[in-house]
């Protein structure tokens, strides 16, 4: 019973909880050196410092307090936690459009165990229902596990057995599909996605969310509802990655599989579509295309799946002064693909002239990306370029690199034939290659400079 009132607590920490007459659960008002603070008490994980309490404040975030610090504290309450995920009965109607939402081992609805600091996912439709009852309001849900990795754990098996799962769900009739991602790799998925599933009758939307479910910032609740009626409603049959806009919960943005990547860390709105515009904005009950030219729901429309997948392919990111093993070393140990992040309009140092001349000369496909994410690769207009260009390095446009990866990956697993690998690699599927850029897609708003600092202070006028 000890244990259970200081769930986690190890010395100095522990005795400082006995001294005041707090424990875990504990909602209190702690005076410290540095001011006053008002919450309940949270166990620590298992992994956690023994210097600290932490604390959960009644607006939600949580704080951590140096035990060298406080002064006094009083108990005004108690509160004790439930981790469980309150579970109903997902409520069906013939009126709603037929929703499934695959799980890959994104926690899009989730909590997290204090004790352990472990979170617990939420994802049986009971579950979700519970976490999240405004999706009732959108669609009929199914749910299905197909596996629980972490994001960047995520492969050609995992590639695989989604694309056969969608294909799977589309015979089924399904009106419109979610797939629930981690955030680290979600465009990685998105991209091979767009090349293994093709011809989709209905909207395919990965998922995930910054920020889990406990936090007052989670963005999980909103995304999740934007995708459900995005996949039920929207009339958009592409596979899109649905995460927010703006840092607040104003609306989400639907981003091309192909033309989408993670920017930031830790910001809510962290997805970007480069080289492009969004395909839309989507609110939990409003979906607002920002282009015409995207593909039509049309239950009539046939999938086709092609899920080839050759797994020995790299990206090489240039940097000053590489030296020639690098690219030696992909070509020993058997790499068919190499996609090459280079500097400037498609770049990389004379040394590396001979061995990639070499790689192509024994069946390897050698591919030029930009680093800049921005623009195109221009081979033709220095001498640097038009070098690697005869040593046989192909030029990808304005294909982002993991992009461009995942396309190498693709067509490789259809041929060994390099003149139909590069038939396939510059035959845009989605707009991985575009014919140009838009006049307002390229915009960076540096702070600091005068004119921003006028431009946002209107904004939030």
């Amino acid at each position: 019973m000890g244990n259970d009132l200081y769930q986690g607590y190890k010395e100095p920490s522990l005795s400082k909880l006995k001294e005041l007459g707090i424990k875990v659960w504990s909602d209190v008002e702690i005076s410290t050196t540095k001011g006053k603070f008002v919450g309940v008490i949270l166990p620590r994980s298992e992994t956690a410092d023994s210097e600290h309490l932490v604390l959960k404040m009644h607006n939600g975030y949580n704080v951590g307090i140096a035990v060298d610090s406080i002064i006094s504290a009083k108990e005004i309450g108690y509160k004790e936690a439930h981790y469980k995920i309150p579970e109903s009965e997902f409520p069906t109607s013939p009126d709603k459009p037929n929703v499934t939402l695959l799980g890959t081992g994104g926690t899009i609805a989730s909590r997290l165990d204090y004790r352990t600091g472990a979170v617990i996912p939420a994802f049986t439709p009971g579950e979700l229902y519970g976490a999240v009852p405004e999706l009732a309001d959108i669609c009929n849900l199914k749910t299905e596990k197909l596996y629980g990795v972490f994001s960047e754990n995520m492969g050609p098996e995992q590639y695989i057995a989604t694309a056969e799962a969608v294909k799977r769900e589309i015979e089924n009739g399904v009106d419109g599909i979610v797939i629930g991602h981690g955030t680290d790799t979600m465009h990685h998925t998105a991209a091979i996605l767009t090349f293994m599933v093709q011809d989709s009758p209905v909207p395919i939307i990965l998922v995930g969310s910054q920020r889990s479910s406990d936090r007052p910032s989670s963005d999980a609740a909103f995304n999740l509802r934007c995708a459900a009626h995005a996949a039920a409603c929207g009339n958009i049959a592409e596979v899109m990655v649905c995460m927010f806009g703006p840092t607040s919960d104003q609306y989400n943005l639907l981003h091309r599989g192909t033309r989408v990547r993670k920017m930031h860390s830790s910001y809510r709105s962290t997805f970007r579509t480069l080289g492009d515009i969004p395909v839309a904005t989507c609110t939990p009950d409003k979906v607002t295309p920002l282009r015409d030219d995207y593909i039509r729901r049309d239950v009539n429309r046939k999938v086709r799946i092609n899920t080839s997948f050759e797994e020995r392919v790299a990206i090489l990111y240039y940097y000053p002064n590489m030296h020639p093993d690098m690219v030696e070393s992909l070509v020993d140990n058997g790499y068919r693909g190499i996609v090459i992040a280079g500097t400037g309009l498609g770049h990389v140092n004379k040394p590396l002239y001979e061995p990639l001349r070499k790689a192509v000369e024994q069946g390897v496909a050698v591919y030029m990306t930009v680093q800049t994410l921005w623009g195109y690769v221009q081979m033709n207009v220095y001498d640097t370029g038009r070098d690697l260009l005869d040593a046989g390095v192909v030029p990808a446009a304005n294909m982002l690199p993991e992009v461009a990866y995942m396309k190498l990956c693709w067509a490789l697993g259809q041929s060994r034939d390099l003149n139909k690998v590069r038939e396939i690699m510059l035959t845009p599927i989605n707009s991985e290659i575009t014919e140009g850029e838009p006049h307002n897609g390229y915009i960076i708003l540096q702070g600091g400079l005068p004119e921003v600092e006028e431009f946002l202070k209107k904004g939030m006028r």
